[in-house]
């Protein structure tokens, strides 16, 4: 089995113990009064993968600089009296005085003409 199909855990196993072995030989040497050879490095642990995707900070700053535009226009649009928030959108259709009269009296008519059937 090579190194490049092991997990991390298992790397990380294997690094453990060969430390335990480097020490190991070193108290060895220690207590036979020998010197002992270097121990060879350690497994190389797994790198962390590249991190994917993300945005660059040029993307980030025409993003931020669009939004802006969109709320400056929305605050514009409500700084000037009667004008519509959305100044793409058309205004509504707006009635006259006299025709509100008119829909105001033909409604009072009806309700006392509700009123008299009840009665």
């Amino acid at each position: 089995m090579s190194i490049s199909n092991l997990t991390s855990t298992q790397l990380r196993n294997a690094a453990g113990l060969k430390e335990k072995i480097a020490g190991l030989e070193n108290e060895l040497a220690a207590l036979l009064g020998t010197e002992t050879k270097a121990a060879p490095a350690a497994l190389p642990v797994a790198a962390k993968p590249a991190k994917k995707g993300g945005m660059s900070p040029a993307g980030r700053a025409r993003i931020a600089a669009a939004q802006k535009l969109r709320w400056a226009k929305v605050k514009a649009a409500k700084a000037k009296p009667g004008a519509a928030v959305n100044p793409e959108k058309k205004a509504g259709r707006k009635m006259s005085a006299a025709g509100r009269a008119a829909i105001s009296k033909a409604a009072k008519a009806r309700w006392a003409k509700a009123r008299a059937a009840k009665k």
